[in-house]
């Protein structure tokens, strides 16, 4: 490799704090298509995804981006063949074990969203020693989805306040967006400012569907395991190139009245 190559200024090197995303979520698509490619078992695509995972936590930490969301297990993906869920839940044990050690290292704290049933308790055990053992770090904020549905979620919210109506703790007329948030899994957590998925598919795939309703979409050909940091940073500098508006305006005529568009 050249001199030049490895000095090369990435242009992310160049954006100003404030226009980083604070909030990335990502949806890791395409494992099981990369494999095929390669002439290799579904299973390995899993596996050499996990070197993505670890290559843009490291990313996002050193970038000191707030939070990152990855969306590891869906409702959905349960119906999958029993050897392919039996190899995630191994992968999902092993990623809980050996980057303890690292998730330390980079000051990470976990934290999981989703339902837990299904997942098997000896799973379930190291999850929880790796969120109690980061509770206290103070660094990017590493929130896994697993065996997570954006509609389960809305569900499991709305019974929750349902039954805070039903025990007289919450009037129905009192119901905001604040409440609803609040009962969400992600209670307490920003809103994604960008939402990212590999593997060129132009679909969120019930994930974060309350949480998302302003974030800014960055799709990439690129399956999963191809994912790397270069790719991370393309993403965010695209993203603070953006104009976001909220369903504001930003150019204004005279008249007070968006120059260019009427919309959103």
């Amino acid at each position: 490799m050249s001199k030049t190559a490895t000095t090369a200024r990435h242009p992310i090197e160049d954006i100003p704090r404030e226009r980083f995303p604070k909030h990335i979520a990502v949806i890791m698509d395409g494992n099981g298509r990369w494999a095929q490619r390669q002439g290799l078992p579904r299973i390995e695509g899993h596996r050499r995804g996990v070197h993505s995972v670890r290559a843009t936590v490291e990313e996002c930490a050193r970038l000191k981006i707030d939070q990152l969301t990855l969306y590891c297990l869906s409702s959905e993906n349960w119906k999958r063949p029993q050897h392919e869920l039996d190899f995630l839940m191994h992968l999902l044990e092993q990623y809980m074990i050996e980057e303890r050690a690292t998730i330390m290292k980079q000051n990470v704290r976990v934290k999981i969203i989703g339902r837990r049933d299904g997942i098997p308790d000896q799973v379930q055990r190291e999850m929880d020693k790796t969120i109690e053992l980061s509770a206290a770090n103070t660094g990017t904020t590493l929130c896994l989805a697993i065996n997570y549905g954006g509609r389960a979620e809305m569900v499991d919210a709305v019974r929750c306040i349902a039954e805070g109506v039903k025990a007289g703790r919450l009037q129905a007329e009192d119901i905001t967006e604040e409440t609803i948030a609040e009962h969400l899994y992600t209670s307490g957590m920003p809103d994604p400012d960008l939402m990212i998925r590999t593997a060129g598919e132009m679909r969120i795939s019930n994930f974060l569907l309350w949480q998302v309703s302003y974030s800014e979409l960055w799709v990439t050909d690129l399956c999963w395991p191809e994912f790397r940091e270069e790719t991370l940073r393309d993403a965010i500098e695209n993203f603070a190139s953006r104009d976001r508006r909220f369903g504001g305006l930003t150019n204004q005529g005279p008249s007070g009245v968006d120059a260019c568009s009427s919309g959103d």
